[in-house]
């Protein structure tokens, strides 16, 4: 299918999934305890069957998801999506005994899902983590050190839990496990952030895991991580052009009916060149996100540095829509409650997490000169 536009199922299916956002779900995102997983939001994303449309379909579709539920419910997208990144490594990576314990119980949206990677010196540095995997026994290990800054945490029900199998071995050393959260010596504490959704950190004291545990291959965890953040960091872009086609949306109703200066905003040049320029960042973005899904979907070559571009364009532009549709709306877009009030407090995180946009700047130049230099070979 073309790259750059929807089929019409496609798009009557993202009308649909908007339509139940505003309609099922944002009424159980506005209950939520800030902080706290809001599981019977996770319930209705299991009931509409979106939540297992996470293991049956592709990138593309994942970012329509994303985005679609983000225009309307910034809440529904984020309780998705953290399941999404969760269980993705147990659906990619698990044994068959993993799958079928957790999978269906993720689809269901009976069991909160968490994938707990970054460290508090290791935050955009996967291959610097320093929580310990010392051997216990024969195929067993202790996990001891601390994970921060993992969203879900301590609420999840498991965890996809990277840990240093080998000492002094950058990324090779890296194992993911699957560590159910009534582990014995495994604990958590919220963390009071900016984002309304649930963040935590996590300490291991010694949390024992074994063979069955383990995700993929022992030391090839970086592998699992980075194969799960090249799926999911399109995504994100989606998320962030929702918020900005929110943005845009609004202002474009506001700027139609307000009045000033003896006519309404939209008449004055400098508000309608400003719109436009929103409008035009927000389609770039969204084009760019749909080309690096479609490439993933297709097994390109070049995933890496389309997936790092994707998000890192999106989540700025999201951050710069939001920013100027406050500016338009003035005061009142400051009040609690306002629509643009939530969204500016919402698109800052994208651009820190899984990757923050100055990581994303690294991956696309290192894939950029390593495409030189296999081309200037004879």
């Amino acid at each position: 299918m073309p790259a750059f536009s929807l089929e019409p199922a496609q798009a009557a299916w993202c009308a649909d999934i908007r339509a139940l956002a505003a309609g099922r779900l944002r009424p159980l995102a506005e209950k939520a305890e800030p902080g706290r997983v809001n599981r019977p939001l996770v319930a209705e994303l299991g009931r509409l069957g979106l939540l297992a449309r996470l293991f049956t379909s592709g990138a593309l579709d994942l970012c329509l998801m994303r985005e679609s539920l983000a225009h309307a419910c910034t809440g529904a997208e984020t309780a998705l999506a953290l399941q999404g990144l969760g269980a993705h490594p147990v659906h990619a990576h698990g044994t068959p005994a993993q799958r079928e314990r957790w999978l269906p119980r993720v689809s269901e949206g009976t069991a909160v899902a968490a994938f707990a990677l970054s460290e508090p010196g290791a935050g955009s540095d996967a291959a610097a983590l320093g929580l310990r995997a010392d051997p216990q026994g024969p195929g067993g290990w202790r996990l001891t050190g601390r994970k921060c800054w993992i969203s879900n945490a301590p609420e999840a029900d498991f965890y996809t839990v990277f840990a240093r199998t080998t000492p002094d071995a950058g990324a090779r050393g890296v194992t993911a496990f699957l560590v159910p959260a009534d582990r014995p010596g495994l604990t958590g504490a919220p963390l009071e952030m900016l984002s309304p959704h649930p963040i935590g950190s996590l300490d291991f004291d010694a949390v024992p895991v074994t063979e069955d545990d383990v995700l993929g291959e022992v030391d090839r965890g970086f592998r699992v991580a980075m194969g799960t953040l090249n799926l999911f960091r399109p995504s994100v872009g989606a998320f962030a052009v929702g918020m900005a086609q929110a943005a845009l949306d609004a202002t474009l109703a506001h700027t139609a009916g307000r009045d000033a200066f003896g006519g309404k905003l939209r008449d004055l040049q400098a508000v309608a060149h400003q719109v436009a320029e929103m409008a035009l960042r927000t389609e770039a973005a969204r084009l760019m996100v749909y080309a690096a899904a479609t490439a993933y979907d297709e097994g390109a070559p070049d995933v890496p540095r389309r997936a790092a571009m994707a998000k890192l364009l999106a989540t700025e532009t999201a951050q710069y829509v939001v920013d100027a549709a406050v500016q338009l709306h003035g005061a009142r877009a400051l009040e609690r409650g306002h629509l643009l009030e939530h969204l500016y407090r919402e698109v800052r995180a994208p651009r820190i997490y899984e990757g923050a946009s100055e990581v994303q700047r690294g991956i696309i130049a290192k894939e950029l000169y390593a495409t030189a230099d296999r081309e200037a070979r004879p």
